[in-house]
């Protein structure tokens, strides 16, 4: 009896403690609901945009969290953010990329993704080259941009104009493994092997050495009913010989060709050669046409690129005689620069004019990756196009195999070209 009283007193005692416990846990519970209720009072109006400015700040950090990335003193970029030049994505087209004007506004059928996946199946094939250094001759970017165009065009013949120790001739063929190639070069590329890593290619017809013709002196007739090929449009041409463009697309409008691709074109001020990219360098074109003006804002800008990039130009190379920055200081060079023409701006002008009108497609092969990835130092980022990876995407960099390649195989870009000529009549 005496233990069960005990039990129940006991039982009772424990029950009102919990009781107890329980009404001062629901005080504390309604406390803090007051007290968010009266804090939500004070604030009133401004809570909606309270959670507003948090919402975009959220997403602007998920945005730009990607282009997060740590660039040491060394890298061309730091040291131009120094100069208050640019950032890194903002850097690219800041003296304007002059873009020649097709007839009908057409542009290539390929996209960005198109030449990421490309990317990604070419470092291998890349690194797998006979030629591991190909000085003088093409480094990773123009590479890959022939392979590229080469197999989406699918031609069924294919000319180069220049081969030197044939790693262009190897890059056609890795882009078409069947088809056969002409190759145009003073000298064969057998040659070379006496004193290092060439190419020559098994079903390749040379017009080399003593059997060398140069491209306007071609029978293509002829040579197009040997390999069997009826119609031009499945022909691409490769031009790689530093002869002046506008004269190579005259001479491949009289044979009927429609698809060139020009290795060296090179930007204004700049080059051996006479190229499309000088030719749609007008004050008429968007990011065209440049002042002599010593004191200008792109003189001043152009004087401090000079001092981080290489093949950058300055007011005092841009400008000839009479302030001509036209072609090459007022020249149309041509022949390795072994011949040079003086031309009025009226000239260049109706240079231009011509080429729109036989233009249906003009594409320039933009840079791989940006500078801070690939580390080159040579051509001026404000004269050329946003890369395909783009600076501060190192992951993608490096995804893609990209950093197995050694940084001088960077260091050769010269904005690529290809073009689709229009047909007859059109």
């Amino acid at each position: 009896m005496l233990e069960r009283e005990l039990s129940m007193r006991r039982g009772a005692q424990f029950s009102e403690e919990g009781n107890d416990d329980d009404e001062s846990k629901t005080r504390k519970h309604i406390s803090f609901a007051v007290r968010v209720t009266k804090l939500m009072g004070r604030i009133g109006v401004l809570w909606p945009l309270i959670l507003l400015f948090l919402t975009l700040l959220f997403v602007s950090i998920a945005m730009h969290s990607r282009h997060l990335v740590c660039v040491s003193s060394y890298e061309p970029y730091s040291r131009m953010n120094f100069f208050g030049i640019g950032d890194l994505e903002s850097d690219f087209e800041t003296l304007g990329v002059p873009w020649c004007r097709s007839k009908h506004g057409r542009t290539v059928e390929w996209t960005s993704k198109d030449l990421l996946k490309g990317l990604e199946e070419f470092v291998p094939i890349y690194e797998s080259r006979p030629i591991k250094n190909n000085m003088y001759g093409m480094g990773f970017d123009h590479s890959f941009g022939l392979w590229f165009i080469t197999r989406w065009l699918k031609p069924d013949l294919m000319i180069e104009s220049g081969a030197f120790k044939g790693h262009s001739t190897w890059v056609l063929r890795q882009g078409m493994p069947d088809k056969p190639i002409v190759s145009l070069t003073p000298r064969h590329p057998e040659k070379y092997l006496k004193k290092g890593p060439a190419y020559v290619d098994g079903n390749c017809t040379y017009f080399a050495g003593k059997d060398f013709v140069d491209f306007r002196s071609v029978d293509w007739g002829k040579v197009m009913k040997k390999h069997g090929i009826t119609d031009v449009n499945q022909v691409l041409i490769f031009f790689d010989d530093h002869q002046n463009e506008l004269k190579r697309l005259k001479q491949a409008l009289k044979a009927g060709f429609r698809h060139l691709i020009f290795e060296d074109n090179y930007d204004t001020g700049t080059g051996d050669h006479y190229s499309f990219r000088q030719i749609c360098d007008q004050f008429y074109i968007r990011g065209g046409g440049h002042s002599c003006f010593r004191d200008s804002d792109e003189a001043r800008i152009r004087a401090k690129r000079k001092k981080f990039w290489e093949k950058a130009v300055d007011i005092e190379e841009l400008c000839g005689p009479e302030e001509a920055w036209w072609g090459v200081r007022g020249e149309m060079r041509d022949d390795f620069n072994h011949s040079n023409k003086a031309i009025s701006y009226g000239e260049h002008f109706k240079n231009s004019r011509f080429l729109e009108s036989v233009l249906d497609v003009y594409w320039e092969l933009p840079p791989v990756a940006g500078p801070s990835l690939t580390h080159q130092t040579r051509y001026d980022p404000g004269r050329a196009h946003s890369p395909i990876v783009e600076d501060g995407r190192y992951g993608l960099f490096q995804r893609l195999g990209l950093t197995r390649l050694e940084k001088s195989v960077f260091n050769g870009y010269t904005q690529m070209v290809y073009l689709q000529i229009s047909k007859p009549g059109s």
